[in-house]
This record gives structure tokens, C-alpha cells and sequence, in this order.
């Protein structure tokens, strides 16, 4: 299966077609962290005023990309340098600017973490992808964190006049329909300038930044801080204190897995910065397995590196055993994994090691994402596996590596079907039934 070159074109309803090229920036777009903002609505509660404010943190972030490029071609075209580079960490920054935010908009940063702002979330979301994208990252952080030697950058991303601000007046009022909040963005884009090293606005476009003071005024009065938003709110964020109060003090009450583990835990910003999934580890529980989503293509890719955390691996491998002593069968148990005969069960009746060639793995492995929706190349495929493979044999803790004792199964050219009958005639005679 070859891969398209061609470029997506989005349709936005406040500035028409938005071309994305192909290249680091549309591969943040696919990401599943930035996937995750589709389903983030940009107003939180509005929508109790202004039915119509459904909008997205994903539309948001890409009109605030599609300003940047307005942006950096009018400040071009005044005699001031910007780079390749730094055009394209410009628009990585702008793109991931709200890559940390939860959904009701702010009221979860109050509620069921201490003091976790979406700022040091973003700020945590852009260092991982920055260590999954081989540090292509690196420059947009140093700009969005203003450690960059050009400071005009980083007002662009983030200043009293920043992009985010512009998309966010011209998209909220939209979609709210409160017209007093409608700025002209193209007129203050191309009013823009820079003179020693900051962002400033040429003479002749007063008048729009004034528009521009005061529909932002207009804005927080009529939707940002309406009675019954921040009544909305704040109702919120009491149920979700008292929840993680009762649940705290030992009373059972419904809520989902992913909130619960935050209704458990006294989260702060240190928690996330250690990658804090050894205790999600340990509330994991094994009739979990049948959950749906936990069988993804999305949650498969992230397993492998996951589990390779040493301290996760010893968990794993408790649940793993105790799901054996748990077994009410007394015919045994068929277990698979890819450590399961070296550490799991090293004393196990019977061993396999099943494996195909890596071409024949990814074929097998793009059909599944096929199935699920997922656009992905057959070659990107093999990068995945090959990282996984990697990854499983390097490991510290229960390395990838066949048992001494294992019976080698090479299913590159044979079906599930031959397979099992290869590995059922193994286990008779083993066995002798």
C-alpha cells in the first residue's frame, strides 16, 4: 500500500480552507494527544447560554496555526528574518499552545487536581512528543517557553496580541453569536511589525486594536464570566470535590475508571512529571481485560512502552500469576505473551514462541487498523514494530527472548488454523493424550 503525498485541506467555517503540508506538523495533527482535543469543547459550560458553543480545542488550534502562517508571512514582508526552522516551531507551538487542557474547560484544574494548570500540562505533552519525534520539537518548546534569543516569536505564541487570542474573540463569537465579540484578524495581522525585538503595531491600525480592547471586554461580560456559566462551573467543580471526598473516605459511587483514578489520588504537577503510571498500574484489575477499549490499535501502540517501565512490568507480572491461582479450571490454562514462558510460567508443561517474518507482522497489523478506521501506511507499520521489537528485547525487566524449552512456530506462511493444529499436536505429545 503506498502512501499519498497530497496535502489535507480543512474547511473551517471562520476562514475557509486551511491547508495542512505533510511533514512534523501534520503528523502532531494525527497524534492521538491531539486527536484527544477533538473531543474538548473550547467553552467548557457556555453552552448552557449560547446552545451554539460546541466548538472544539481542535478547531481552535488549528485557526491559531493558520493566523501564525498570516502572521509570519506579514512580518516577512517587513524585512524581518524568520527561518525555515523557525517558522515551523512556530506553528508546532501555536499548534500544542492548549494541548494540556481537560474538559470543562478550567474547572477540572481546580477540582480533581491540585493546582495543575493546562499551561504545565502543555508544557509536559510537548516534551513527551519531543522525545517520541526524535527532538524535532526541541526549537518550538524554547520559543513557547520564551528562551529563544528572538523574544518577537514567542510573543506571537503568547503576548496581549498573540494568535491565540485573535482566533479565540473571532471563533467564540461565532459560535456564541455574540457579534459584539467579532475582531478584524486580518486587519491587525497585517498592521503587525517588530522593532527591537518586539511586536508592535504600525500607527495606521489604532483603530482595530481598540475594536479589538473592547470586544474582549464585551466577551468576558457577556460569555466567559455570564451568571450562569460561572454558576455552571462552580456547581462542577463542588460535585467533583465532594465525589473525590466521599470516594477518599471509603464510600463507593459510580463514576468511570479514567475519572475514578483521579477521584483516588491526590494528583499534583510532580505526579505527571514522573510519568506517574506505576500506581494506574496497580488499580488495574483483570476482568478490565474485556473492556473494549483496552483492545484499540491506539492503546496496543502504548502498551509495548508502558510495560517496558520496570517498575509497571513488576505489577504486571503479580496480576499475570495471580491470574493463574485464580483459574477454576483443573485442565490448566493457555496464557499468551511475550515473556510468559521465560518469566511468567518458566515452568510451564508446554512452550511456544510464535512469531512471523516483520513483513508479514505489519500486513496483519494494518489490516487490524484498517478494520478499526485508523489511517496508517504499511510502512509506518514496520517503523512501529521495529521500535517495539526494540524496545521489548532491551528491556531490563522480562526482556523479549524465546524459552530454552520453547517450541518455535514460524507462522509466515501458514494460517491460525494450521498453526493451532501444530501446537495442539506439540501439546499431545507432550502431554501423551
Amino acid at each position: 500500500m503506498q502512501e499519498t503525498k497530497k496535502n489535507k485541506i480543512v474547511n473551517d467555517p471562520i476562514y475557509g480552507f486551511i491547508t495542512l503540508e505533510r511533514g512534523i506538523v501534520f503528523d502532531l495533527i494525527e497524534h492521538p494527544f491531539f486527536q484527544r482535543l477533538r473531543r474538548i469543547t473550547q467553552l467548557g459550560l457556555s453552552y448552557l447560554v449560547y446552545p451554539g458553543a460546541y466548538h472544539t480545542r481542535f478547531h481552535h488550534a488549528l485557526g491559531c496555526m493558520f493566523l501564525m502562517e498570516k502572521a509570519i508571512l506579514q512580518i516577512r514582508n517587513k524585512g524581518h528574518e524568520i527561518s525555515f526552522e523557525e517558522e515551523e516551531a512556530l506553528k508546532i507551538a501555536i499548534l500544542l499552545h492548549d494541548i494540556g487542557h481537560g474538559p470543562f474547560s478550567h474547572a477540572l484544574e481546580n477540582s480533581i487536581a491540585n493546582n495543575i494548570s493546562h499551561e504545565d500540562l502543555s508544557k509536559l505533552f510537548m516534551e513527551k512528543l519531543n522525545n517520541e519525534f526524535d527532538g524535532k520539537l526541541s526549537l518550538a518548546i524554547q520559543i513557547f517557553n520564551n528562551k529563544h534569543s528572538k523574544k518577537f516569536l514567542h510573543q506571537l505564541v503568547s503576548s496581549q496580541l498573540d494568535m491565540d487570542r485573535l482566533d479565540y474573540l473571532k471563533r467564540d463569537s461565532f459560535f456564541t453569536g455574540v457579534t459584539e465579540g467579532n475582531i478584524g484578524t486580518e486587519r491587525i495581522i497585517n498592521m503587525l511589525d517588530v522593532v527591537n525585538d518586539h511586536l508592535v503595531i504600525e500607527e495606521k491600525g489604532i483603530y482595530s486594536i481598540e475594536k479589538f480592547l473592547i470586544a474582549r471586554r464585551f466577551m468576558y461580560w457577556q460569555v466567559y464570566l455570564h451568571k450562569t456559566v460561572v454558576s455552571a462551573e462552580n456547581t462542577l467543580i463542588k460535585i467533583l470535590k465532594r465525589a473525590k471526598q466521599l470516594i477518599q473516605n471509603g464510600e463507593d459511587i459510580f463514576s468511570s475508571s479514567s475519572l475514578k483514578i483521579f477521584l483516588k489520588n491526590n494528583y499534583t504537577i510532580d505526579h505527571f512529571k514522573k510519568n506517574d503510571v506505576i500506581n494506574i498500574a496497580k488499580l488495574f484489575k483483570v476482568n478490565a481485560i474485556e473492556e473494549k477499549n483496552l483492545r484499540s490499535p491506539i492503546v496496543g501502540r502504548y502498551a509495548s512502552i508502558i510495560g517496558a517501565i520496570p517498575e509497571v512490568r513488576k505489577i504486571l507480572i503479580k496480576i499475570q500469576r495471580e491470574f493463574k491461582e485464580k483459574s477454576s479450571s483443573d485442565k490448566g490454562i493457555v496464557v499468551d505473551g511475550r515473556d510468559i514462558g521465560t518469566v511468567i510460567f518458566p515452568n510451564a508443561d508446554v512452550k511456544f514462541f510464535i512469531s512471523a517474518s516483520i513483513e508479514e507482522r505489519a500486513r496483519r497489523r494494518l489490516l487490524d487498523f484498517t478494520k478499526s478506521g485508523e489511517n496508517i501506511s504499511y510502512d509506518e507499520v514496520i517503523k512501529q514494530l521495529q521500535k517495539r521489537d526494540q524496545r521489548d528485547k532491551e528491556r531490563s525487566v522480562a526482556p523479549l527472548v524465546a524459552a530454552k524449552d520453547a517450541h518455535l512456530i514460524d507462522t509466515t506462511n501458514i494460517n491460525k488454523e494450521e498453526t493451532l493444529k501444530i501446537a495442539s499436536s506439540l501439546v499431545a505429545k507432550k502431554l501423551g493424550d
